[in-house]
């Protein structure tokens, strides 16, 4: 069985009901999974998975929130090969560069060398009913990819 954690940092409640969704596509694609925010864990955590997806809202014109910014540094020090891995988020279109977050993710993730697996998926402010099929969606995608 498939081990996925669904990493996020949430202000207003939207990231996080994103990453709930996340989980529970994980979940019915037969993976065990562990969901959690980004203050609650160490990068280290991440090697103990198969697939990690990571969730962050966008915060002023295009940067990581600060309460993730510890997090996404010390992330540095990881090698992530052979992991499948998604970024998710959510922002605000009247900022200049929407979203920017789920973009620096999925680099980091790159750069650590994880295999994206799934397109990072990016919403405006809270998840629609059809936004929360499609953060599902992403979980299972992570999953059938560790399946293979």
């Amino acid at each position: 069985m498939p081990k996925i954690i669904v990493l996020y940092t949430s202000l207003t409640g939207n990231t996080e009901e994103m990453a709930e969704s996340v989980a529970a596509g994980a979940k019915d694609a037969g993976a065990e999974v562990v969901a959690k925010e980004a203050f609650d864990a160490s990068p280290e955590e991440l090697l103990a998975y198969d697939g990690i997806i990571i969730g962050a809202y966008t915060w002023g014109d295009g940067e990581l929130p600060d309460e993730f910014l510890d997090f996404y540094e010390e992330m540095d020090s990881l090698n992530l090969s052979g992991r499948k891995a998604a970024a998710f988020g959510s922002g605000d279109s009247s900022y200049p560069i929407f979203c920017a977050s789920v973009d620096i993710i999925e680099e980091k993730l790159r750069e650590l060398g994880a295999e994206i697996a799934a397109e990072g998926l990016k919403v405006e402010y809270s998840p629609s009913g059809e936004e929360k099929e499609a953060c599902k969606a992403l979980g299972r995608q992570v999953a059938e990819a560790i399946k293979g």
